[in-house]
């Protein structure tokens, strides 16, 4: 198995599909069945002798909504946050637009309806769930003409409110939209606990697990970890290999500490993370937090929003679908994407997914005991190409211990 993984990852890069990538996979019991990190960490001119290893520090995008899920979590259980309180108490500028309807393209004006959002208070649960309401305006046809409207660009500036003080596609609580939630929930977490998102995970996810030293929202300022970030890489507008030298910001002027894909870190760190959220390691949360983190939060309703959601069109189905069959019913929890059933050969009824921009992915399959993360620094975003390298990791892995654990937590 762990050859096939090998071959699978080694032509991704021989072929320029890959510049360079570490992949970490593991059991319940803590043990590693398999790893390995190839090729380069940066095809920028000068650096192009940088190798990627386990200890390069890469950006993890949405990778990083898991950890701030966790931090609020921890909350929570501190008594700092409620999952269920308004939250425009702590962030006053939140859905203070309302809902956006319609666009008037004759006015350039959007539709809007101020008062909808007051009938429903948003909930840190909301947030965490894509039920809000907030959609990422690059994601949206709708809010990039409102956005232009205003004569601003999706998704720029360096707050949280920059980029996400958007108009609501939707009243809180009634469907789903992939969007700014854990953006909103790590800025609840400071106001609340009156530490950067940065100090907070820090002290109570990084410094516990040891890996203090590979994950930061500012690891450019960081003297340990600057030489050893890794650089975007982009394929051509076909998606086409051989790779170059991406040249992109990632956080498009981003400075506040983005809890929705603003961590960087190294595949070991994030593994050593992820491994220890899979076998509910008490110096992070609770049995009873773990369990909230993993139940599926959506109901009947905003399920099946999710659904159509994910076969909306094709950007849709790469960017969010994580090679899930469509005939998979998923749903979601606080941690991911979760799969309703089963894929023979590749995972188990209740697996949890989720990726960063970079075509980064990790899983989490609680019923096999097993989870994994593949991260590389490759563009256009979730390339499909790359998605199918990680669920040949999947696959692998899988295969390796099939039947060892009982199919209950």
């Amino acid at each position: 198995m762990a050859q096939k993984i090998d071959k699978v990852y080694q032509d991704a890069v021989t072929s320029g599909l890959l510049p360079g990538v570490s992949v970490f996979a593991g059991d319940r019991d803590g043990n590693i069945l398999y790893s390995k990190s190839l090729g380069k960490a940066s095809l920028k001119e000068g650096r192009e002798d940088l190798p990627f290893t386990a200890s390069t520090i890469s950006a993890i995008a949405s990778m990083s909504k898991l950890m701030t899920s966790v931090a609020v979590l921890q909350c929570v259980e501190d008594g700092t946050l409620d999952l269920d309180a308004d939250v425009k108490p702590l962030l006053p500028e939140i859905g203070k637009h309302g809902v956006i309807t319609g666009f008037d393209d004759d006015k350039n004006s959007a539709i809007l309806s101020p008062n909808t959002v007051g009938t429903t208070a948003i909930t840190l649960r909301m947030l965490l769930s894509h039920t809000s309401g907030h959609e990422y305006d690059w994601f949206s046809p709708l809010l990039a003409k409102w956005r232009a409207s205003r004569n601003e660009q999706p998704w720029t500036g360096p707050t949280v409110e920059h980029k996400s003080v958007l108009p609501l596609v939707f009243p809180p609580g009634t469907g789903f939209a992939y969007g700014a939630g854990h953006d909103w929930a790590g800025k609840a977490v400071e106001v609340a606990t009156r530490m950067s998102l940065e100090e907070f995970m820090r002290a109570r996810i990084w410094t516990p697990l040891g890996v203090e030293e590979d994950a930061s929202f500012y690891p450019k300022t960081k003297e340990g970890m600057k030489h050893r970030m890794a650089d975007l890489s982009t394929l051509n507008e076909k998606g086409e290999p051989p790779a170059v030298d991406a040249n992109f910001d990632i956080l498009f002027g981003g400075t506040d500490c983005l809890g929705g894909a603003g961590v960087f870190c190294s595949a070991q760190a994030y593994y050593t993370f992820l491994s220890a959220v899979l076998r509910r390691d008490p110096r992070l949360l609770t049995q009873e937090s773990y369990t909230e983190l993993f139940r599926p939060q959506l109901d009947e309703k905003c399920e099946q929003a999710l659904n159509d959601y994910l076969v909306l069109d094709d950007a849709h189905a790469h960017l969010l679908g994580c090679r899930i069959p469509e005939s998979i019913r998923k749903t979601w929890c606080f941690a991911g994407l979760v799969a309703k059933e089963g894929q023979e050969g590749r995972f188990a009824k209740g697996t949890t997914f989720w990726g960063g921009v970079p075509s980064c992915q990790w899983f989490i399959d609680h019923e096999t005991g097993i989870c994994g993360a593949a991260v590389c620094q490759i563009l256009p975003p979730m390339h499909p190409g790359v998605i199918a390298l990680h669920e040949e990791l999947q696959r692998g892995v899988f295969g390796m211990v099939e039947g060892k654990y009982p199919r209950s937590l």
